[in-house]
């Protein structure tokens, strides 16, 4: 059963350091890519940051240039997302995600049960 198992979030004042982390379990086949969502309120889900596999390249969204970290423990089949300086605008509910697909491989997106930030002035 693939499992995509979240820590880290919470309640945080503007200017500290948010890390969350993803731990991927069921022997998931084909994955592209790795990464966080996040879904402010009353806004649709949106990409925050994603690493993939074969090469490396990681995508974000521009509201967290030079703010963030993306890191992938390969032994560990954990992602981490580190967001520095964190603002009120990053608040919301962030989601794993595990993106699979490829020549042999149904395209897929996995996703957590997500993890409520909340940022406060």
């Amino acid at each position: 059963q693939v499992q995509l198992v979240e820590s880290g979030g919470g309640s945080l004042h503007t200017g500290e350091t948010l890390r969350l982390s993803c731990t991927v379990s069921g022997g998931i086949l084909g994955i592209e890519s790795m990464g966080w969502y996040r879904q402010a309120p009353g806004s649709e889900r949106e990409l925050v940051a994603k690493i993939f596999i074969d090469d490396g390249i990681i995508k974000h969204t521009g509201a967290v240039k030079d703010r963030f970290t993306l890191s992938r423990d390969n032994a560990e089949n954990t992602v981490h997302l580190q967001i520095d300086n964190v603002k009120p605008e990053d608040t919301g509910v962030y989601y794993c995600n595990v993106h699979t697909g490829g020549r042999f491989v149904k395209a897929t997106d996995y996703w957590g049960q997500g993890t409520q930030v909340t940022v406060s002035s």
